[in-house]
């Protein structure tokens, strides 16, 4: 059977221009999906990212970005690496 690619709806994710550079985000935040990812790559549960980086959002809301973050990996990859950079760059001043 050949495999098709389905388009994930992912209702919590957005992007609008004139925030947050265009990039994806929760939607009615400021909050990045690539900072989701980022904190679940450190090894941080849904839970533990809701309890202790953003109480403000749902489980259902950091589950929708790191779905988003596994179907846009190349994406969220980069952007993952450009806010590390940065972080760098501003340490160094």
């Amino acid at each position: 059977m050949p495999s098709v690619a389905l388009k994930v709806k992912h209702p919590y994710v957005t992007q609008k221009k004139g925030i947050c550079g265009g990039k994806a985000i929760i939607a009615g935040t400021r909050i990045p999906v690539w900072s989701i990812a980022g904190w679940s790559r450190k090894g941080h549960s849904a839970k533990k990212i809701q309890k202790d980086i953003y109480p403000s959002l749902g489980l259902a809301e950091i589950y929708d970005a790191l779905s988003y973050s596994y179907d846009h990996k190349e994406e969220i990859d980069r952007q993952l690496e450009e806010n590390s950079l940065s972080a760098q760059e501003a340490r160094k001043r």
